[in-house]
């Protein structure tokens, strides 16, 4: 049957008479046909990624193309007066991610599928997400962002396992959703659902009650840990998460009939960041259950699980109460401390410890102790934790560590959302660039040449017409799309530097007051959530949209500069702005950012980034060369002994320098408080001159002048275009495919 015919057979009448809708649910049915009917990736070793997060996105292009029937499907829709992109928007997009580690988590799978490799990701099936982001009065709220339907990419699997804690016991149900490879087999998603949820809890907002865990458990990712409650219910959802992924992992080493002593040589464990930590001991528990004894089930878990770092700040690298766990798990404390205990007996050194003097247990530890791979996610970031975080240990396991720099799944960052890019791209160079990203280098033959460069320049004005069309359609936000589009996207988080962005909207609001005009208007455009409890980035959050109303609303100001905070920040967004983009803004404080990975989807679509020397940009950097990306800003080593020496005070720079101090002062000036909350602006400028942590006020006056030097060198677009060209070209690094082979080459061996 052809596909027209089977699309017509869902939906009981003809494409030209169906609704949108209706539309939707014939091609989620037909993908979900067609993955059952594909090759299921088998082998006799398989990898499980356990993650807190798979921030997925909309799933419905993506898989066709996977398919290798997007073109078709949209031809036949089009030839019926139906629009893709119409039927695109009826699908809701799964909230089951926040940020950069659930977007990882999401490209490795899809690669995971596209090389072939046995390998599939496990998780929890949250129902609402992390949050809804809307804004009322300048200030971010949050709501429920509920995302499953009746029909939906999930499949019950009726798997279900007894996951006991020390009161109580819940059941889970087991649910998959289908991973297609890009011209390749089919892997799976498993996330692990709680029967007894009750949706009903939450009223409006996001609050409910923490305490009551089998109504509670899967609701949000990331529930507020700013009470015991929040924490609590934290290491309910992480015990939950890997003790079903443990026991999914003995089902099937047992239903393909190998022996459970084998384990290492049949399974990996990828441990991704510390939530899921705890599969090391309900591991080795569930071996003892099984009669291995604990030293032996200690060293079989040790030679199957490999942890993936994602950061160094010690706020994101988990230690939990050892109460705490007595209260939800009190049945792995026995097996924590006999762990600890082996250390202790070979190593004199506290900070080497599992459970230190203050009685927590740091799971990044006994990852590191109990597992046979630690990797970095950049090439800096993993010098950073050789050489100072986690210099102790690698000191003792010098042979576990190894860098595996992140990367960006093409078929969704560029075929997907930029597909006039990625035609021109295969006119030029031809088709082998989608399975082999480093094929793009081709591209530079042309970085001289007028006619390409000019058709860059089309795509690209035609992606800033499609994006203002966007935010008009779906937020009621105009913006001009003859401007110079400068991007800021990703989580809301004071090393992120957000605020020095904001910052550089006030210097530039100020010179086009003085009458010191850009050639062409500049577009700032932000998005962003903040965790609900994180009171310093809700302020900043506050402060830019305080901003966007005071400039968007001059009209002396408005014609040449416009700033947005787009709202509720999510990966169908992602999918418009970052095709549009001009300028990258990738401004972490040297040494804070693992890698990032915006940094490379922007890259990838022709965007020019500005950026400090940190995470994967020191790898772009190296790659595009010093005259087609904007660097500036204090190093990691200056920034790493500022530090250590506690040699920055932000009130020397605000105090002696007087730009600063008026850029900082304007944030509580009288037109500021007007449309602002004095309390959030009065706390985030306090912030600023006594403590700022991330060191905004180092960077500032350099970032100022690399960024006017930006917007003026844009204004020659010839050579504009040919920077686009050679970022294009040099990102073929970044493919996740790349990443997942080395994963597999040096740690998983599948």
């Amino acid at each position: 049957m052809d596909l027209k015919s089977r699309i017509e057979q869902r939906l009981g009448t003809t494409i030209d008479r169906a609704d949108d809708r209706a539309l939707y649910y014939a091609l989620l049915g037909l993908v979900k046909e067609m993955c059952h009917e594909k090759e299921t990736v088998k082998g006799s070793r398989k990898l499980y990624y356990i993650s807190a997060e798979f921030l997925i996105g909309k799933l419905l292009s993506n898989n066709l193309i996977n398919l290798g029937i997007y073109d078709e499907v949209k031809s036949i829709l089009s030839q019926n007066g139906k629009s893709i992109e119409a039927v695109e928007e009826i699908e809701p997009e799964p909230s089951l991610g926040n940020g950069g580690l659930g977007r990882l988590a999401a490209c490795f799978i899809d690669s995971m599928a596209t090389l072939g490799l046995n390998g599939e990701g496990v998780g929890l099936n949250y129902h609402y997400g992390l949050f809804k982001q809307c804004f009322r009065d300048n200030k971010q709220r949050e709501e429920k962002n509920p995302w499953i339907e009746k029909e939906s990419w999930l499949t019950n699997t009726g798997v279900h396992f007894n996951v006991q804690f020390k009161d109580f016991s819940v059941q889970s149900t087991l649910y998959d959703i289908d991973v297609p490879g890009y011209d390749n087999g089919v892997n799976k998603l498993h996330l692990f659902d709680v029967d007894t949820l009750d949706e009903s809890l939450v009223g409006d907002g996001i609050d409910f009650d923490k305490r009551n865990i089998q109504k509670n458990l899967t609701l949000f990712l990331y529930p507020d840990d700013s009470d015991k409650a929040g924490q609590l219910l934290r290491i309910y959802q992480q015990y939950f998460m890997v003790s079903n992924a443990a026991r999914l992992i003995i089902k099937e080493m047992d239903d393909k009939g190998y022996d459970i002593r084998t384990l290492a040589e049949h399974v990996v464990i990828q441990i991704n960041d510390t939530h899921p930590s705890m599969v090391i001991p309900e591991m080795i528990r569930l071996l003892m259950e099984r009669g291995v004894g604990f030293d032996e089930a200690a060293d079989i878990v040790s030679r199957t699980c490999a942890y993936t770092n994602h950061t160094i700040l010690a706020e994101a690298l988990e230690k939990w109460p050892v109460s705490y766990l007595e209260e939800v798990v009190p049945h792995l404390l026995p097996i924590i401390r006999r762990l600890d205990e082996k250390v202790r007996g070979k190593y004199n050194d506290e900070r080497l410890a599992i459970i230190d003097s203050q009685n927590r247990v740091h799971m990044a530890h006994m990852d590191i102790h109990y597992g046979f791979s630690v990797n970095g996610v950049a090439a800096l970031h993993t010098d950073i934790l050789k050489n100072s975080e986690l210099k102790q240990f690698y000191d003792i396991y010098p042979w576990k560590f190894n860098n595996k720099t992140n990367g960006i799944t093409f078929r969704r960052w560029l075929m997907h959302c930029n597909p006039e890019l990625s035609d021109y791209i295969t006119q030029l160079i031809g088709g082998e660039w989608k399975k082999d990203a480093s094929k793009l280098s081709e591209l530079l033959k042309y970085k001289d040449d007028e006619n390409v460069l000019k058709r860059l320049i089309e795509i690209k004005s035609a992606r800033k017409a499609e994006l203002s069309d966007y935010l008009k359609r779906t937020q009621g936000i105009s913006i001009p799309a003859d401007s110079i589009y400068d991007i800021q996207v990703k989580r809301l988080h004071e090393y992120k530097r957000q605020q020095m962005n904001a910052l550089y909207v006030i210097y530039k609001y100020k010179e086009i007051k003085a009458g010191r005009l850009p050639k062409t208007p500049v577009t700032m455009i932000f998005g962003a959530k903040a965790a609900p409890a994180y009171t310093i980035a809700k302020d900043i959050i506050h402060l830019i949209l305080c901003l966007e109303k005071l400039i968007n609303n001059d009209p002396q100001v408005s014609p040449y500069l416009k700033v947005v905070m787009a709202e509720n920040y999510n990966v169908t967004l992602a999918e418009h702005l970052i095709p549009a983009c001009d300028i990258s803004e990738q401004i972490s404080l040297a040494s804070k950012e693992a890698s990032g990975t915006g940094n490379m989807k922007f890259m990838l679509n022709g965007a020019v980034t500005l950026g400090t020397m940190d995470g994967a940009n020191v790898e772009i950097h190296d790659l595009v060369g010093d005259d087609n990306i904007y660097i500036f800003g204090k190093s990691s080593n200056e920034v790493i002994n500022l530090y250590n020496t506690r040699g920055y005070h932000p009130t020397d720079y605000y105090d002696k320098d007087e730009t600063i101090t008026e850029l900082v002062d304007f944030i509580i000036s009288k037109d500021m408080i007007r449309i602002g909350d004095p309390e959030n602006l009065c706390r985030l400028y306090k912030e600023m001159i006594n403590k700022d942590w991330f060191m905004t006020l180092l960077d500032i006056k350099e970032y100022i002048a690399v960024k006017e030097r930006m917007l003026n060198d844009y204004e020659d677009r010839m050579a504009w275009a040919s920077k686009m060209l050679v970022n294009t070209a040099k990102a073929g690094f970044f493919s996740s495919d790349r990443t997942i082979d080395e994963y597999n080459r040096d740690i998983w061996k599948l």
